[in-house]
């Protein structure tokens, strides 16, 4: 079954509980007047279950959004992150104050549908490129506020970061290019201004590649390139350095554009075009 790549640990917890605090907030308000319609000595039990197979994930966000309505929700896990399940499948049960389930359901749901879509998504365009030893890559285009919640998702799906924000690597682009005045000053400054940071410079054809091989970078984006340029491309470099293909990439191209030989693929569907997985909360 497919696990959170062990290069990149689960998320904090202190992000999951801004995550669910910011969540509860906005659906809770000044008080759930509807929930408030139960006897509040009432106890429930209940389970959710999945109407459609895929990867599981959101278990930390989900019992976090019940830790903080109510400690005494006790949740049954009947699966783990990262595992595959099928449609009917229980997915956890739970017992505790009927106001409580009910006030958290819509959020625990919300969670755990949206991450184990990306999870989805990111495990059938894993298994695409099983063999190739080329590492699929999420972008920036995430959900906003939940970047960190997909970014796991992603990696409990089968696939892998890149960069997490603005401050942990370079990303010089074209307009980055034209500002700095060339490649090789972009580079030379980014060493300069933040030593130890990747710099990875994105080329549009393979004179621009060349510039970029010559100003030693970690990493060359490869935007927009057809399959010839892009095995023209990765024979040029010879194993000099990492090369990442990116680009208007589907399932339907990426089988061949892994057959290339580059390191790294950029998807930004993985995270901005997954659909929830279905599931359904069941009292008792």
């Amino acid at each position: 079954m497919p696990q959170p790549n062990p290069e990149a640990p689960a998320p904090d917890s202190r992000v999951v509980r801004r995550d669910v605090r910011a969540a509860l907030e906005e659906d809770i308000g000044s008080g759930d007047i509807t929930a408030a319609l139960i006897d509040p000595g009432a106890r429930a039990t209940g389970y959710v279950i999945t109407r459609e197979n895929g990867v599981l994930c959101g278990q930390p966000w989900v019992d976090a959004v019940f830790a903080e309505l109510d400690a005494t929700v006790r949740i049954d896990w009947r699966h783990r992150d990262g595992d595959l399940i099928g449609a009917g499948d229980t997915l956890f049960s739970f017992q505790g104050p009927a106001r409580s389930l009910l006030t958290g359901e819509r959020c625990a749901l919300n969670f755990l549908q949206l991450l184990s879509g990306t999870a989805t998504t990111c495990r059938r365009y894993a298994d695409l490129v099983a063999g190739t030893g080329v590492r699929l890559l999420d972008t920036r285009k995430t959900i906003p506020g939940l970047r960190i919640a997909q970014k796991y998702a992603v990696r409990t799906g089968g696939c892998h970061n890149h960069r997490i924000g603005l401050y942990d690597a370079y990303l010089i682009k074209e307009n980055h290019i034209a500002a700095c005045g060339g490649i090789r000053a972009a580079v030379e400054t980014a060493r300069k201004n933040a030593p130890g940071k990747p710099v990875e410079v994105e080329v549009e054809s393979l004179a621009e590649l060349e510039e970029a091989l010559a100003a030693a970078c970690d990493r060359i984006m490869l935007d927009n390139f057809s399959l010839e340029q892009t095995a023209n491309a990765v024979a040029l470099a010879g194993g000099r350095v990492e090369l990442e293909a990116s680009g208007n990439v589907t399932e339907d191209t990426l089988p061949a554009i892994a057959q290339t030989g580059v390191d790294f693929i950029s998807i930004g569907a993985l995270t901005k075009d997954c659909r929830a997985l279905d599931l359904s909360m069941r009292l008792q």
